[in-house]
């Protein structure tokens, strides 16, 4: 179908585009900026003066739920929910069940979401068979089923050699490895971060130097196996300069951050609210802080919602009992937009962190909008409101921002040219 674009603020951070311009798709691609095609005659017309319009947002961490958790989310509900918050693009983590370890259940995960048609769906594969942290996956089978990267998620290998193996079999064939860099032993048990609000209220601590002290083993094993790196859901102002010091190394590491942990901090543990039990937790307004220049600068490239839909029982329980995540993509370009709206970034550099500094952190065909690209794009107006949970497509209602006014309205969102959310 051919379609234009009127009259929308154009924002492509991946060549620096920032000009009030016409978009004309066809046949799932960008095919001109500015003036139509000689001959071009749309089916359809956007009128979108007033909207700015970006590459589609790309998550890097959305659990879908699907196989085997049909009661916190599934395929269907959970990318429709990505497309209502702007995403055209997510990764979904290897903790299914059966785990993300088979080409059978990439395939299956890839299958349901085209059916869906919502987003786009890239697998990330588990680093070892179900998540144990013992053997390796079947990683060049899963890549060959569409994985696009490895990980374990908070589940660590206890022997560094195993690890150290793994990696250098992935830096074999090229692969991206994903970090989430907690000490089991510092952690274990913990539900909060160790500080004062803890001691307060009561609650085991999770120490800083349970991340920064993984980090700093991680660091040095991607050093000495050259694997192409990324680290996911950092948390302190430590761990992400070391990363900064990596990257001045000539260290090929990425870094991405829970957009909740540039908003949050532990002291919204103070009435017990299990909707901000999240793992890693919560740290320091200081930390926070930390991770917002990080993320200005450049250091974390990516803003991840790190969406972990729940269902309502889980989170009913005392605090300790309670399962830990939030229910956010579908918020992702509202919540972010409060960055903006802060002062902390410019609009230009907060899509390139939502769009084109995820995508090239893990190599997708995404985060650009560009003539001859695919047309993934959110339109959205910057001038409106958003009141959190007015409309909920999610499965997991655990969203501590429900009932917020939040800057900033997703109009429509296309993926491939095709409006797969519209409000």
């Amino acid at each position: 179908m051919k379609l234009s674009i009127l009259g929308a603020r154009v924002i492509d951070p991946a060549t620096g585009l920032d000009q009030v311009t016409d978009i004309h798709i066809e046949a799932c691609k960008v095919v001109a900026l500015g003036a139509a095609p000689a001959g071009f005659v749309p089916v359809d017309t956007i009128d979108a003066k007033g909207l700015v319009a970006a590459p589609g947002l790309v998550d890097l961490n959305v659990a879908l739920r699907e196989p085997g958790y049909s009661r916190k989310g599934s395929i269907i509900s959970e990318t429709r929910a990505a497309a209502a918050g702007g995403v055209t693009s997510l990764c979904c983590p290897p903790k299914t069940k059966p785990v993300l370890d088979t080409s059978a259940v990439a395939e299956l995960i890839l299958d349901r979401a085209r059916e869906a048609g919502n987003t786009k769906v890239f697998p990330i594969g588990a680093l070892s068979k179900g998540l144990d942290g013992e053997q390796l996956a079947e990683l060049v089978a899963l890549r060959d089923a569409g994985c696009v990267a490895f990980g374990n998620g908070l589940e660590s290998f206890r022997n560094t050699r195993t690890l150290c193996r793994a990696l250098e079999y992935a830096a074999t064939f090229d692969l991206t490895v994903i970090f989430n860099s907690q000490d089991h032993d510092l952690a274990e048990g913990g539900l909060a971060h160790e500080g004062p609000t803890a001691s307060f209220l009561g609650l085991p601590g999770i120490p800083e130097t349970a991340e920064t002290v993984a980090l700093a083993r991680d660091l040095l094993l991607v050093e000495q196996s050259g694997v192409r790196a990324h680290f996911s859901q950092l948390t302190s102002a430590r761990g992400v300069a070391l990363i900064a010091q990596a990257q001045a190394r000539g260290l090929p590491v990425t870094a991405d951050v829970a957009l909740y942990q540039l908003i949050l901090t532990d002291e919204a543990l103070i009435d017990f609210s299990s909707l901000y039990h999240v793992q890693p937790p919560l740290r320091t307004r200081a930390d926070r802080d930390g991770l917002r220049a990080a993320v200005k600068s450049g250091v974390v490239s990516a803003i991840s919602s790190h969406h972990q839909p729940h269902e309502r029982d889980a989170k009913l329980a005392p605090f300790g009992a309670t399962e830990p995540g939030i229910s956010s993509v579908e918020l992702l370009l509202p919540l972010a937009m409060t960055l903006v709206e802060d002062g902390l970034l410019d609009l230009p550099t907060l899509l390139a962190r939502l769009s084109t500094g995820p995508a090239e952190a893990l190599r997708l065909p995404a985060g650009k909008l560009a003539v001859g690209g695919p047309a993934d794009i959110v339109l959205f107006d910057p001038a409106a409101s958003t009141v959190a949970g007015e409309t909920w497509l999610s499965k997991g209602e655990n969203c501590p921002f429900i009932g917020h006014s939040l800057p900033g309205v997703v109009r429509y969102t296309l993926v491939d040219g095709r409006i797969s959310h519209q409000s």
